[in-house]
């Protein structure tokens, strides 16, 4: 239902320039960056969990069926990615990150970031305030469908207010941390921050 709302845009309004970082520019498509190959998922309800672990008051698995069982969200986004696009209006539909909490055991007060954990040993980091905002969620569709599996099908982070690296795909765990701990790209030395409006790319 979402195509009827696709919009172009006139990249020299002040609307649109205001809402592009530095550094980057706007595309209408959506380009396929990730590290590894892309799973092949047959069976998700046998193939697939989503665990939670760290700093709780207990481990929690969701099976496919379960987290799909839990309240949704639509919302609509920006995103930019470190490789210098950006594209605008994206739409996501998926779980609410502070929504999802509510589903888990109690978070201990010594949780302050989250780890999250993908297929092929990929990991991305962000602080857990950030998580807490209205548009940090749990995503797998986009712009009305299904993920496809180049985008990170079945279940992927978002993490709009980051370079798009944060908003890992092939999402299968969440740890929750009392101390940050480097993801894969910031452990080779991209920006742990990750600001596309500081242009946090790579680190010092």
């Amino acid at each position: 239902m979402f195509n009827a709302f696709r919009k172009k845009y006139d990249r020299a309004t002040p609307e649109v320039q205001d809402r592009i970082p530095p550094g980057q520019y706007l595309t209408e498509k959506f380009p396929v960056l990730h590290y590894g190959s892309v799973p092949n998922y047959r069976d998700l309800e046998q193939t697939w969990d989503l665990r939670v672990w760290g700093e709780l008051e207990g481990p929690v698995r969701f099976s496919f069926k379960e987290f799909r069982a839990l309240p949704t969200i639509e919302l609509t986004t920006d995103i930019h990615c470190v490789t210098r696009w950006s594209k605008l209006d994206t739409r996501w539909e998926g779980v609410q990150f502070k929504e999802f909490l509510k589903h888990i055991p109690a978070l201990k007060s010594s949780a302050r970031f989250v780890l999250f954990h993908c297929e092929q040993g990929f990991t991305a980091n962000v602080p857990l305030d950030l998580m807490l905002e209205d548009e940090a969620m749990l995503a797998y569709k986009y712009d009305g469908q299904e993920l496809t599996p180049e985008h990170g099908f079945p279940l992927r982070s978002l993490v709009p207010k980051k370079y798009f690296w944060k908003s890992a795909k092939w999402l299968r765990g969440i740890e929750l941390l009392s101390e940050d701990q480097l993801g894969f790209w910031e452990r080779y030395g991209y920006n742990n921050h990750a600001d596309p409006w500081l242009e946090e790319r790579y680190s010092d």
